[in-house]
């Protein structure tokens, strides 16, 4: 892989920082919490038969999975300082044994997919592009340019996805941000929603509701309404400290919506989809949030804590903790519930660099009933 003194301007190195906080993704209760050994590699053996971890490289973040063909992909930016592009690692699912790479000119960051297709979209945030990938080869088909230069020569970053029937909407790491909506038949710009505050960051479609969920660094919950593209109402906690809403999980069936938030208070929300209100608030640092229905389970990733919470639904209390050396950043959920994806990073220097290689974590849920 070709080596780059990296040459990066401050706005570049603020997009960077941003992308990597942001993509990721409670208060402990005196309920009685099952905790699980740290997970290293050195202490691999020692681990529980329901985790597994392998190391993989630097600079991971959001993963997708294909069940059909039994591959997972990790996306990978590799080091910011020393290399150029990135890579898309696959993986086997069950062993976490990399069984293929692709050596990408960009790096990647945010990854989406839909079921029954045989593509994948992963944004390359710190360029403001998105890439269409195959799935059986892992060749990069299309790549379409979301943002332009402006007068100092900088760039809109673009950072989560969501797929939503044809459209692939895409947050901007830009103030003021906005989405993306992309045609995915064409593959070109439909149209952007604009006036959505200072970085937009996580994005849910709610099939109850039939509205799209997206956060900002402004302290917003935006609802859109994807047949219009039109922001219908901003949510707000309706405390006096800012937020900075990164990430989301839904349980339709109660009409909840869970908020991780990164901001100086720190907690993930619960807020009520059909008055717009906060009805929970879990104190504790918060990053990547998905919900297990057949489980009744929320998990959560806390970056600071270096853990991983397995918090009943109803009751907001912490059944499990899964404590790691490294800071576990996105997660993935398989669709039955029965196995947890986490990709675990190490620390930044000063310069953006990392002091190690990231790691891949699968968790069977199966064993913790």
């Amino acid at each position: 892989m070709l080596k780059q003194k990296c040459f990066c301007t401050p706005r570049l190195l603020a997009v960077v920082a941003v992308t990597a906080a942001l993509l990721s993704g409670c208060q402990t209760h005196t309920a009685k919490t099952t905790t699980v050994p740290i997970v290293t590699t050195a202490t691999a053996a020692k681990l529980p038969s329901s985790v597994m971890e392998k190391v993989l490289g630097e600079g991971l973040y959001e993963m997708v999975l294909f069940p059909s063909i039994n591959r997972l992909y990790v996306a990978s930016a590799q080091s910011f300082k020393q290399d150029n592009g990135g890579v898309l690692y696959k993986v086997d699912p069950e062993t976490l044994t990399v069984v293929g790479t692709t050596h990408t000119d960009l790096k990647n960051f945010g990854m989406v997919s839909q079921p029954g297709k045989d593509f994948f979209y992963t944004t390359n945030s710190v360029d403001g592009t998105v890439s269409k990938i195959d799935v059986t080869s892992g060749k990069v088909l299309q790549r379409l340019t979301l943002s332009k230069k402006n007068d100092k020569g900088e760039i809109d970053g673009a950072r989560e996805m969501l797929w939503v029937g044809n459209e692939l909407y895409i947050g901007a790491v830009a103030n003021p941000g906005y989405i993306s909506v992309v045609d995915t038949q064409s593959f070109r710009l439909k149209t952007r929603i604009t006036h959505a505050g200072k970085w937009v960051t996580g994005l849910l479609y709610s099939p109850s509701t039939q509205r799209i969920y997206a956060g900002n660094g402004s302290g917003e919950i935006m609802v859109i309404n994807p047949k219009t593209h039109h922001i219908e109402q901003r949510w707000t906690s309706g405390e006096s400290k800012p937020n900075l809403f990164l990430n989301f999980a839904e349980d339709p069936h109660t009409h909840r919506l869970f908020v991780t938030d990164n901001s100086e208070g720190k907690a993930t929300y619960v807020f009520d989809e059909q008055t717009g209100k906060v009805i929970k608030k879990i104190p504790g640092d918060s990053l990547s949030i998905k919900f297990n229905a057949q489980r009744n389970e929320l998990y959560i990733s806390q970056r600071e804590s270096r853990q991983v919470l397995s918090v009943d639904a109803t009751t907001y209390a912490v059944k499990q903790r899964w404590h790691f050396a490294g800071s576990p950043n996105s997660l993935l959920l398989t669709d039955d519930g029965k196995t947890l994806y986490v990709t675990v990073k190490q620390d930044f220097n000063s310069d953006f660099s990392s002091k190690g290689p990231d790691s891949l974590v699968r968790i069977s849920l199966e064993t913790n009933k």
